[in-house]
């Protein structure tokens, strides 16, 4: 997993995750800053992995991942999805275990190693 389209609407922690990513040698094709603009750029950009804000001004993260994960390889490539957050995962405890994403990672920890363990995990 290395092509990353990264959806969050604060420009700031787009660019700073853009430059950690790309530090650790993630491609990082694309970002957006709204549920919408997300569809529109992994229809277009087929990214590998999508981290994905769970507060986004236009749709719910956990609804976006949702569409992103049925959206079928043909329409979006078939991405994992990584929902992120500044706030912890205890507060999402419930919709995390049943969200389509692959897993969960705060803002605060999000990191190249920290998404490579993740995405290594064994899903059981």
């Amino acid at each position: 997993m290395r092509t990353v389209l990264i959806v969050d609407d604060s420009a700031g922690f787009r660019r700073q995750i853009r430059t950690l990513l790309a530090g650790e040698g993630f491609e990082v094709v694309g970002e957006a800053a709204t549920g919408a603009a997300a569809l529109r750029a992994c229809r277009d950009l087929h990214p590998q992995l999508i981290l994905l804000d769970v507060g986004l001004p236009d749709l719910d993260g956990f609804d976006l991942a949702e569409q992103l994960m049925q959206g079928g390889p043909d329409d979006l490539g078939d991405p994992l999805v990584v929902l992120t957050s500044s706030r912890e995962a205890a507060t999402y405890r419930g919709r995390l275990e049943r969200s389509a994403a692959k897993g969960f990672i705060p803002k605060d920890e999000l990191s190249g190693p920290a998404i490579d363990a993740l995405l290594a995990a064994d899903p059981a």
